[in-house]
């Protein structure tokens, strides 16, 4: 059975199960009904920061319930994607160079990351 889940992060960086809905499917509506429940149940301030794979039914969701909040790909998932379209020959180097990327600790570090990645391939 499929299952449908929202994890918030405290400010403290503390990460906290927030819903848990069973026989959820990846639709809007289905996203839509869950957000739904997270405002009547007191969520009603949005969250800064959404964070998901690319599932187009959760962002279409978001976007209708929390219209401001900012939305960021799941670097998981990213990855994955990413990954899966490579020769498996060169999927450990791409890997590593993704996570450099993703985990850089500045915008600039990244960008760096990403042009040694570029020149390598």
């Amino acid at each position: 059975m499929p299952v449908g889940d929202h994890i918030g992060v405290t400010e403290q960086g503390h990460k906290e199960l927030v819903a848990v809905e069973d026989g959820f499917r990846e639709s809007a509506a289905s996203w839509e009904t869950l957000m739904t429940g997270l405002r009547g149940r007191g969520l009603t301030t949005a969250p800064k920061l959404a964070v998901g794979d690319g599932a187009m039914g959760f962002w279409a969701a978001l976007s209708k319930i929390y219209p401001e909040t900012d939305h960021q790909r799941c670097w998981v998932h990213k990855t994955a994607n990413v990954l899966s379209k490579l020769p498996k020959s060169v999927q450990p180097r791409v890997k590593a160079d993704l996570h450099d990327i993703w985990m850089a600790e500045t915008r600039d570090e990244a960008h760096k990351a990403f042009d040694r990645t570029l020149k390598r391939f």
